[in-house]
């Protein structure tokens, strides 16, 4: 059963009801936007019961105001049996109740508008939940079930179709395929999943996937919603014939080479559909693509004028702590972009992935937040659209000693596939106060669905307020300037500079940027300077270079960056594992 909301009736949208000022709703927001993703179950309790919600978002939307960001994408709330965190889906109009109610959705909407904040939900198109009612109904039905079409069964192999119809596995791991049990009791026909047993692959051919999902794209536009993040956007066509890849351990070809269930040509037709309905709303609605594809290149190509408006840059995200790579990743990705006269995307760390905190430290946690601030003003400093999560704006680390039976994540049951390592991003965010959960819910000892580290109460967002050594303050002076400065956000290219071996240092202008100066820009910015130049110092020692103009901000500190800088002359000293902005 679908939710209903007093509001406007089905198929109109509220245009005028957004909040936002003339400026706020300029042209091209998403070119240049900083998008913050929260992970509902994790952000913010507001009832006691251990679990993130919505209401608990809407309450909070004001620190993600104060921040600085554009947007805020939110991970699925939908209607679900939570085999894999939401990500299987039950009924895509629905808001579960543990999240919420769909009034609750079209508060945190109107809420995040009233604060100029845009609202981008994830829509999970490649698979649904085995509660879906299609899939239910199919399996009821039997073998010779219409509903089956809308989803990929087929007979096994061997015999008595005892093996499955191909060697496809599960990026969760094991195969990809389950046997079902026909309702005389027999065994029955196979069916695919690409990720959990739970999460059955929709057949995207069929032409009622399609409308399907038309229909409920246009169900949270309608809500107000201002975009969407396309989960496995890359996943929804599967090769004619579902032919065999031809070997084990296919999850290391993810991202790095073809294979027959991602990454097909007919996907783009889809999107270039999708693009027509997005357009036909006003406040320039966007989607963001999911896709790990073998190349940056193959990437862009769902970003064409007519598909999608960005795509996730997991070619930077898997980068190490190296100059040289750094540099080649970034060239290579501002290059595939302007091809398609797409933006580039940044982003450090998600919901999948080990913290960067965590994953540049190389075993020694003061050098991990050292690199992962640094990261941050390098991602921040370059042309293009950056994403955060949730938490890295307080220098949260990956928890990595959660017991066995707290675990949730469906991985971590399979043996193989992915690494079952997601947990230890996805812990309850600390707000305040001295002891678990720290503010994450309303009672001073309420629970939380996954246990928080008793020492995170020096990262509580009330402990760094204020505090300009803070990560949480670094953050936000990096925003502010981010936003204000002509010379950062969107643009083509970056100039290199010359610089020695482990550095890298390149100028952003506000030609490039395509933005006029302005007087908040140029005051910030120091003597009215219009461009930026970013130092990185990537290696383990100081390093000696020209200094390039006044110090504005500094991954040491958030405040009065000149007095981290120590020099004679014309030169400067980098400390290591340090970026710096210069007005120059």
């Amino acid at each position: 059963m679908t939710q209903h909301i007093t509001g406007p009736a089905s198929g109109s949208v509220r245009s005028a009801d957004t909040g936002r000022t003339a400026a706020e709703e300029r042209t091209d927001w998403w070119r240049d936007a900083v998008i913050y993703q929260v992970y509902p179950r994790s952000f913010a309790d507001s009832d006691g019961d251990g679990m993130g919600d919505l209401p608990g978002i809407t309450a909070r939307l004001p620190h993600l105001r104060r921040l600085g960001v554009d947007a805020v994408w939110l991970s699925p709330f939908y209607s679900s049996p939570q085999a894999d965190a939401g990500y299987d889906v039950a009924d895509y109009r629905v808001v579960d109740p543990v999240f919420g109610t769909l009034a609750d959705a079209d508060e945190l909407v109107r809420r995040a508008h009233a604060l100029g904040l845009r609202v981008i939900v994830d829509i999970v198109p490649n698979h649904c939940s085995d509660r879906h009612e299609w899939f239910r109904e199919a399996l009821a039905q039997g073998p010779a079930s219409a509903l089956r079409d809308r989803f990929h069964f087929r007979p096994g192999r061997g015999p008595q179709g005892e093996l499955p119809p191909n060697d496809w596995e599960s990026v969760f791991g094991g195969p990809a395929w389950t046997r079902t049990t026909d309702p005389e009791g027999t065994p029955g026909d196979w069916y695919l999943h690409l990720f959990a047993p739970e999460q059955p692959d929709f057949d995207w051919e069929h032409p009622a996937v399609r409308a399907e999902f038309r229909s409920v794209l246009r169900f949270w536009l309608d809500l107000g919603v201002d975009g969407f993040r396309v989960d496995v956007a890359h996943g929804l066509i599967k090769a004619a014939g579902l032919p065999d890849v031809g070997h084990a351990e296919q999850v290391k070809l993810l991202g790095a080479a073809p294979v027959p269930y991602f990454d097909q040509d007919g996907v783009h037709e889809i999107y270039r559909d999708w693009r027509v309905l997005l357009d036909g709303y006003p406040g320039e609605r966007v989607a963001v693509a999911e896709a790990w594809t073998p190349t940056v290149e193959r990437s862009a190509l769902y970003l064409r004028p007519d598909e999608l408006h960005q795509a996730f840059n997991f070619a930077y995200l898997t980068t190490g702590w190296d100059a040289a790579a750094l540099r080649a990743v970034i060239d290579r990705s501002l290059d595939a972009m302007n091809t398609v006269s797409a933006p580039a995307t940044w982003v450090l760390s998600n919901h999948d992935v080990v913290r960067h905190t965590t994953r540049l430290a190389d075993g020694d946690p003061a050098r991990g937040l050292r690199r992962a601030r640094a990261a941050t003003l390098l991602m921040l400093a370059l042309p293009g659209s950056a994403y955060l999560y949730q938490g890295e704006e307080l220098g949260l680390p990956e928890v990595t000693d959660l017991p066995d039976e707290v675990r949730q994540d469906p991985a971590f049951f399979r043996g193989s596939g992915q690494e079952g390592t997601r947990d230890g991003c996805r812990v309850p965010l600390p707000w305040s106060g001295t002891r678990p959960p720290f503010g994450f819910g309303p009672a001073e000892d309420g629970p939380s669905w996954l246990p928080q580290p008793a020492d995170w109460g020096r990262l509580t967002v009330e402990a760094q307020e204020g505090d300009p050594a803070s990560t949480l303050e670094l953050y936000r002076a990096a925003l502010a300037l981010r936003r204000d400065h002509p010379a950062l956000g969107a643009g083509r290219s970056v100039q290199w500079l010359a610089a020695p071996e482990g550095v890298l240092a390149f100028r952003r202008t506000a030609a490039d940027a395509g933005r006029a100066a302005d007087g908040a820009g140029t005051d910030r910015a120091g003597g009215g300077a219009q461009g930026i130049v970013v130092t990185v110092n990537l290696t383990d020692g100081p390093v000696t270079v020209p200094c390039p103009g006044t110090a504005v901000l500094s991954s040491l500190k958030s405040r009065v960056p000149a007095a981290d800088l120590a020099g004679s002359g014309s030169d400067v000293v980098l400390p290591p594992d340090s970026t710096v902005w210069w007005a120059a």
